[in-house]
């Protein structure tokens, strides 16, 4: 049974791109097939696992207005067990485009049928806002992973968010679930941090993941090498978070089973 989950937050700089890239690949070493879609125009993902933007030839901007099959899109990266469907900066006409285009908000949901079965996981990462492509990229998903940055502004911007997964559950995906809230960019020496670790655990409890995404050196350099840091330098601090948040997500999946049983 695979999973679909988007990773989401309107807010920028919270290290979305990083946890979309970092998970899929902790999820492939520990020996899961995982597909990551780079659903925002930006294609930090993309260019994050070392493939080269200006050779791309079709990406997800294809399969949404093409109607491209995504399997002729989907590129292997060098962790194994872990696929790309890449994004170009044509998806920022996209959203223009797809208002046209019969049942809009469900035009990624229909490409991610398709293929969502060879996988066990696949994660998309969203652009940073609340446009067209996010709404789609909720639809098609069974859950959303929200990053939450340790800083001053965190939880601002949050109470929009959760308001669109509200409208989202209610009129398009009644199935859509929270995975749950990730704290990332901590600084165990800063105050600051603390008190946002706090705030976000007392507002959303047990649905807060109990891995926190430290500020770390390696993590920041490793999208500069086309690598994810598991690769880059599997002893850092960073690489053994995800690899923690990763087991941490799979601990939770087989529990949600083992209860729904």
């Amino acid at each position: 049974m695979s999973k679909v989950i988007a990773l989401a937050n309107q807010k920028g700089g919270v290290g979305k791109t990083t946890t979309a890239i970092n998970l899929a690949a902790s999820l492939a070493v520990l020996e899961k097939k995982v597909l990551l879609i780079d659903a925002d125009p930006q294609a930090n993902s993309t260019s994050g696992i070392g493939f080269d933007l200006r050779k791309i030839e079709n990406s997800i901007y294809e399969c949404l207005i093409d109607d491209i099959d995504p399997h002729n899109v989907i590129l292997h990266s060098e962790t194994k067990g872990m696929d790309l469907i890449p994004s170009h900066i044509d998806l920022v006409g996209a959203e223009i485009e797809m208002l046209n285009l019969p049942e809009r908000e469900t035009v990624l949901k229909r490409v991610i049928n398709k293929i969502r079965d060879d996988y066990d996981y696949v994660l998309i990462d969203c652009s940073p806002s609340l446009g067209l492509l996010t709404l789609n990229a909720l639809t098609a998903a069974d859950s959303v992973l929200i990053p939450v940055q340790c800083e001053y502004f965190a939880l601002e911007g949050l109470g929009k968010l959760l308001t669109t997964v509200k409208m989202i559950q209610n009129r398009l995906n009644t199935e859509l679930e929270i995975e749950g809230f990730l704290l990332t960019m901590y600084d165990a020496r800063l105050r600051l941090s603390n008190q946002v670790v706090e705030e976000v655990r007392k507002h959303f409890d047990k649905m807060v993941f109990e891995t926190i995404i430290q500020r770390n050196i390696k993590l920041s350099e490793a999208p500069s090498y086309g690598k994810p840091v598991v690769l880059y330098d599997a002893n850092s601090k960073g690489a053994l978070s995800y690899l923690n948040l990763a087991r941490e997500l799979l601990q939770n999946n087989e529990q949600k089973e083992e209860e729904e049983a």
